[in-house]
């Protein structure tokens, strides 16, 4: 078994993130426990859950003597802004590919939050029409680099390969040596799921550990049906790669795709409830994309019944507040 020193990471991130209870949202939602992992604080350009893949992608990146990265994401993109703030810090050029999936939305939207960080931290953005093959315009750009005599290095939508995955690997050891000093039995691991790769190695991780802590993807975008067998593919890569003996099963990939609304970066008015529960009540910020959906999500769990009032549950805060300032928020 590979030892967790035998992969290739670099130093980006500030862990381990806390783990923190949220009593008054809880309280306003009649139990469960509610336990927040905080990735929003992981450090890095206003943090997120994005700086954990990132450790890794670098670390290869460097390995295969890449001198530019570059990878893909919508316009408030919080990978895009982490991945610009990971080679401002290794000293690697950067450039990245962004759909902008809804031109028409207000100055705001289509310049700030996370665009307006994409450019301070100095990558060189290339726009892209709403609906462009990502996959093969990130192809044909690391074409064109090569064709220059440049060495770049792909990272994927999300930071979603089995590399990226690794960092989330390591944070459900995280969870499940905090919750241990804190007490928690855990009845079940809540997060954003879009690309797969936080999803995955969670799962991953899990399964290393023969923990039996399920994990709950809500999906900001990406249907169950397509998203599941991406998540249980990179899980099993994932423990191929640390070299043990595991399968990933099917029904240890759950994702719930009920709550993405309209599509991908479209708010909705679960989120905005949501959000605002946990920011008048608990001083804590979601954003309207990611995080904002999945806490919904949480919600709409509880109140089905899903869990017992004593249950501890941990909701991983996977960060993305600078897109609030794109948006024009409600809490009602």
């Amino acid at each position: 078994m590979a030892t967790p020193d035998a992969i290739p990471h670099v130093s980006l991130a500030h862990l381990p993130t806390p783990l923190e209870p949220l009593p008054r949202l809880s309280a306003e939602l009649g139990g469960p426990n509610i336990w927040v992992k905080r990735d929003d604080a992981s450090g890095l350009a206003m943090g997120g859950n994005k700086v954990r893949k990132l450790e890794y992608l670098m670390a290869d990146a460097a390995q295969q003597g890449a001198d530019i990265v570059i990878t893909t994401g919508a316009t408030q993109s919080n990978h895009c802004r982490q991945t610009a703030a990971a080679a401002a810090r290794l000293g690697i050029d950067c450039e990245l590919l962004i759909e902008h999936r809804f031109p028409d939305w207000p100055e705001p939207y289509t310049a700030g939050g996370n665009l307006q960080l994409d450019h301070l931290l100095g990558a060189t953005v290339i726009d892209l029409e709403r609906g462009v093959d990502r996959v093969q315009a990130l192809e044909d750009r690391a074409n064109e680099l090569r064709a220059e005599q440049r060495n770049p290095y792909v990272i994927p939508l999300g930071g979603s390969s089995v590399i990226g995955a690794m960092g989330y690997r390591t944070a459900a050891m995280e969870i499940l040596r905090q919750a241990d000093e804190l007490g928690l039995e855990i009845r079940e691991v809540v997060h954003a799921t879009a690309s797969g790769g936080t999803q995955a190695g969670l799962v991953a991780g899990m399964a290393i550990r023969r923990s039996g802590v399920p994990v709950l993807g809500i999906s900001a975008g990406a249907p169950a049906d397509y998203l599941a067998p991406v998540v249980r593919e990179l899980a099993q890569g994932v423990i191929e790669r640390i070299g043990i003996d595991r399968e990933i099963s099917e029904d240890m990939v759950v994702v719930d795709d009920d709550h993405v609304g309209e599509e991908y970066g479209v708010p909705t008015d679960a989120m905005h409830e949501a959000v605002g529960m946990a920011a008048r009540l608990e001083g804590l910020l979601f954003d309207p994309v990611y995080s904002g959906k999945a806490l919904a999500g949480l919600v709409a769990h509880i109140r089905a019944g899903r869990y017992d009032s004593a249950d501890d549950v941990v909701f991983v805060h996977t960060g993305g507040t600078p897109a609030l300032f794109a948006y024009r928020f409600r809490t009602q």
